[in-house]
């Protein structure tokens, strides 16, 4: 994608107009935007010019040429500031770097609270809505310990599993970040108001990439905890059961190449049958203490770094590999890269340049760390 840094402010109008397009999803927007330097330059393009990018026909074609509703995107600005929320899109330097690597990340983030909070490492804790006082427990007890080790804890604002994970994290003086499947002036449920006011008064974040005003429909919250599980270094299911938005959570975590956690239950509780089940099907790691989590998503100085910081040579440099070896460890010299990000950059699909960083790393030449990236030892 041709544009990763930060677009001017002034942007967010174009990037809020683009959602206005009613034919136009984020696909389509994201092609567009790789055409251009600037977003305005998409509204200043004739409809053949439109025409000629890939998966713009003359429909939607038409539609950019004619489009008159900058009135209505003043107004959705104007609310947003007069809401207390700010504007996230994907260009800015500050979107949270794990979100961006999922397949479709959100092109535009509400915010309530401290945007910074998006970029801290962070762990998701799902649950039922039902969930008994085991679940609740485990839950609050998980959020604490993950906040006393510095970690954010990322859920939905929904009562039960996620309402305790909040709570416990604000009650230990953490940081939180609800992610909810309305309009960031729609708080779902009501009863959650105040906690989602103290999870910004904390210095979380509430956030949402449905428009103002958007109801909590059914469909949007499967839609959303895409993001729930996609800005995370892993997922923890804390209660769940067989079906429900819990177990989307978790698959969507696998599919996004994270971690999955599960609290075990005993047999035949209720409303939490489908963590045994992920457990037994292999979908998840059964943790019992924070350290289990730890142990595989745990933020560390690689020794590739340490020996950079010493003025040591990289192990790379002392064996004697091949060129396309050597090639895949002078780009990882950059640091930490997640799989699909360093075959773009090595021009080798993924599923061919694997072979070759299992034997690097049975030289010791690199690691793998958790969501498939590698480094340098």
């Amino acid at each position: 994608m041709s544009h990763q840094g930060k677009i001017p402010q002034a942007a967010v109008r174009e990037f809020v107009a683009l959602h206005l397009t009613s034919m136009l999803g984020a696909q389509r927007i994201r092609l567009l935007l790789q055409k251009v330097d600037h977003p305005q330059d998409i509204f200043r393009m004739d409809n053949r010019e439109l025409q000629s990018i890939y998966g713009i026909g003359p429909k939607i074609a038409d539609e950019i040429v004619s489009f008159d509703k900058w009135d209505e995107v003043d107004r959705i600005l104007r609310s947003t500031r007069e809401t207390g929320a700010e504007l996230m899109t994907f260009w800015d330097e500050d979107y949270p770097l794990l979100l961006r690597e999922i397949y479709d990340p959100p092109l535009l983030l509400w915010i309530r609270g401290y945007r910074g909070a998006l970029r801290t490492d962070g762990v998701a804790i799902v649950g039922t809505r039902k969930a008994g006082q085991y679940g609740r427990d485990a839950a609050r007890h998980f959020a604490e310990e993950l906040c006393r080790v510095g970690l954010t804890v990322v859920s939905g604002l929904a009562y039960g599993i996620d309402g305790e994970a909040h709570r416990a994290a604000v009650e230990a003086g953490g940081c939180t970040v609800a992610v909810l499947g309305s309009g960031i002036d729609t708080i779902y449920p009501s009863g959650h108001k105040k906690l989602a006011a103290d999870i910004v008064e904390s210095g979380g974040a509430v956030i949402s990439e449905f428009p103002l005003g958007t109801d909590p429909d059914a469909g949007n919250f499967p839609v959303r905890n895409r993001i729930v599980s996609g800005m995370t270094l892993g997922t923890l299911v804390a209660a769940s059961g067989i079906a429900g938005g819990s177990m989307i959570t978790a698959k969507l975590a696998l599919d996004q190449n994270r971690e999955v956690f599960v609290v075990p239950h005993p047999i035949g509780t209720p409303n939490a049958m489908g963590c045994n089940s992920l457990i037994q099907r292999g979908m998840g790691k059964l943790v019992q203490n924070v350290e289990d989590i730890l142990s595989e998503i745990d933020v560390h100085v690689s020794a590739g770094e340490e020996s950079a910081a010493s003025g040591g040579t990289p192990k790379w440099r002392s064996v004697d590999l091949d060129e396309p070896s050597a090639a895949i460890c002078r780009v990882l010299e950059e640091g930490s890269l997640h799989i699909d990000v360093l075959a773009e950059k090595v021009g080798v699909p993924p599923h061919k340049l694997l072979p070759t960083l299992l034997e690097l790393e049975m030289q010791e030449c690199v690691c793998q760390r958790s969501g498939k990236k590698f480094e340098l030892l």
